[in-house]
């Protein structure tokens, strides 16, 4: 059944991340799609130059104006948020919205590779803790989870022990399951992700075939299928695995595209979707 889903992310101007790559595989799956930019982007930061406009004020007003039209939402997804007020907002309109199957996820989007990204400072991680908090869903990045939890910074090989460590600080920090991602377990060489189901109280740990290729916007894409599937009914170790393999497909059919930092062309593969 359709759901109406509210996507809270920035907006590129050029690039296939955050809005423009959640809001076409979202709607393809059936949805009835809002989006709320945080802010907007002339373009994807892999370019290196970049221009961005922050859109609090734009933010408040449209909420506004959906709580006297009366919206409401099935699930709200969260990304890219540029200011601790846009995490007060965000907080304050999550519980107005608050009920019994409400979805809430967050991707706490701020560093990859080892680092923060460009301009996020540790102002940044802590405005991202009071978010993950709130999430019925979460879904750092490995990167992301050991800033988040202050363990094993700057890592992304780990033990089978210290992937234990680290999502068990992850759910200390709120969240009711966490899904980490992009992590390598060090025992076996393997990429993986790493998992909490509050629903079976089972930690996960799902392999996956590392493609050598970057692309900007993979990480939105996995979160716009895992909500998808979730919202469908999947429960989520197999929620997590179909977005898994829908992105390795992504990332395997579009590895030879030359210009690899506007992302993956999302419109030419949303048949993917349909296939079991």
């Amino acid at each position: 059944m359709s759901k109406n889903i509210l996507i809270i992310n920035d907006m590129p101007g050029y690039g296939k991340v955050a809005l423009s790559a959640m809001l076409p595989i979202l709607s393809t799956l059936g949805h009835s799609v809002y989006n709320l930019p945080t802010a907007l982007v002339s373009n994807t930061l892999d370019y290196g130059k970049f221009t961005i406009l922050d859109t609090t004020d734009y933010m408040e007003k449209s909420i506004a104006v959906w709580k006297k039209l009366g919206f409401t939402f099935d699930c709200i997804t969260t990304g890219f948020l540029a200011s601790a007020r846009q995490v007060d907002i965000i907080r304050q309109f999550i519980e107005s919205q608050r009920k019994k199957d409400l979805l809430v996820m967050t991707d706490p989007i701020m560093a990859d590779d080892g680092k923060l990204y460009n301009g996020v400072g540790p102002e940044t991680v802590d405005n991202m803790r009071r978010l993950v908090g709130i999430a019925d869903v979460t879904v750092p990045n490995v990167t992301e989870a050991t800033f988040l939890t202050g363990l094993y910074v700057g890592r992304k090989s780990l033990t089978r022990e210290e992937a234990r460590a680290l999502v068990d600080g992850m759910l200390e920090l709120g969240p009711r399951s966490v899904v980490v991602t992009s992590g390598v377990e060090a025992e076996t060489g393997e990429h993986v992700v790493w998992g909490y189901n509050h629903k079976t109280g089972a930690y996960f740990t799902l392999p996956y075939q590392f493609i050598k290729v970057h692309f900007p916007g993979t990480g939105d894409m996995f979160s716009a299928v895992l909500v998808g599937e979730l919202l469908s009914g999947t429960a989520l170790e197999p929620a997590v695995r179909r977005a898994m393999d829908v992105l390795e497909t992504m990332i395997f059919m579009e590895r030879n595209e030359f210009e690899k930092n506007k992302g993956i062309r999302v419109e030419r593969f949303l048949g993917l979707l349909r296939q079991n």
